[in-house]
């Protein structure tokens, strides 16, 4: 199976390990918009599946693929509510990281140093695969895309977050959180690799899956948060898809 890890990008994220879990750190805007995406994904499965958000463990009994995890931003709070949770990532220095602070916490997630398609290969499937902030940092993004595909069961839900490529998008990522307010450091995105919205449509159809739910995550710079837009779709935006029974 083509491989789909950019050793640049996982370098890239591999020297800012350290620093996931540190709000004020390099990954400043991800705790900043983890509530609405954390919104976004425990609605999304929630109708999907049929269960209940007002219930402690609301998603026992789903096995759920954080794929390109990192520190765990995502796979803690899907522990938490109940399922079983795989926190995957290419990139070896975010592994030990993400299981002290889960361990910290009294959760149990399974983290593992390892790629989408040797998942596929150990014949691993999910309810659930998370693909947040991934595909534009991959080196084959239809690859990747049929990988995540392989990983559900039939009827699974993937969900999957990118940056729109347009005037807007290299302004507020690479120039604004890159240059001017100094989020990221320099160079973490590359602007040539964000992905239009109807351009990750085909690839999802391309690898059999769905679209069913396209959102907008839209900052504000006067109230300093972050919000789901049914329209604006033109920074970062977020795709619900789902595999054929």
């Amino acid at each position: 199976m083509t491989s789909t890890v950019d050793p640049a990008e996982v370098a890239k994220f591999e020297a800012m390990a350290a620093e996931w879990w540190d709000p004020t750190g390099k990954f400043k805007p991800l705790h900043m918009m983890n509530p609405c995406r954390l919104d976004y994904i425990t609605s999304q499965i929630a109708a999907e599946f049929g269960r209940d958000l007002t219930k402690r463990h609301a998603f026992a009994g789903l096995r759920i693929l954080d794929i390109g995890c990192g520190g765990g931003l995502l796979s803690e709070p899907m522990a938490r509510l109940g399922a079983d949770v795989v926190g995957a990532d290419a990139a070896a220095g975010n592994i030990p990281v993400a299981q002290i602070h889960a361990d910290q916490s009294g959760l149990n997630v399974d983290y593992r140093n390892t790629t989408a398609e040797a998942l596929v290969e150990a014949g691993e499937v999910f309810d659930v695969v998370l693909n947040m902030e991934v595909i534009e940092h991959v080196a084959d993004p239809q690859a990747f895309m049929t990988a995540s595909q392989q990983l559900l069961k039939p009827g699974g839900l993937l969900l999957c977050s990118t940056i729109n490529r347009n005037p807007k998008s290299y302004m507020a990522v690479i120039v604004g959180a890159e240059y001017v307010m100094r989020w990221l450091p320099k160079g973490t995105h590359e602007w040539n690799k964000f992905i239009t919205p109807s351009e990750l449509i085909e690839l999802l159809k391309t690898a059999g899956l769905d679209t069913v739910d396209s959102k907008g995550f839209v900052f504000n710079p006067v109230s300093w948060n972050w919000s789901i837009s049914d329209r604006d779709l033109s920074v970062n935006y977020v795709t619900a898809s789902v595999k054929p029974a």
